[in-house]
């Protein structure tokens, strides 16, 4: 079964390097990393806000928007997904 984290992350990487007109992916790095990092900073209020008062499927959305920012933030860094799991299993131990 492959894993929709690491098929999203090859999309991004693939919208990064092509930089396609129309991809939201691409609009965003036109913008910079400092507006991604904002992004991630803006879906994990709102995750916070979603699960504070508005139930479970708005924190679902909500998680996924913040996941997808943090995917393309991670990929402007040049930092991969392998690289996130070996420091949460690092701290597992």
């Amino acid at each position: 079964m492959s894993d929709v984290l690491e098929e999203l992350s090859a999309v991004i990487g693939q919208r990064l390097r092509d930089m396609p007109e129309g991809s939201y992916t691409a609009s965003l790095a036109r913008k910079g990393k400092g507006y991604v990092a904002r992004k991630v900073g803006e879906e994990a209020v709102e995750v916070v806000v979603a699960s504070l008062a508005e139930g479970r499927e708005r924190v679902v959305s909500e998680t996924a928007d913040l996941l997808y920012h943090l995917l393309v933030l991670l990929a402007l860094e040049g930092i991969s997904l392998d690289e996130v799991r070996e420091e949460l299993r690092r701290r597992m131990k």
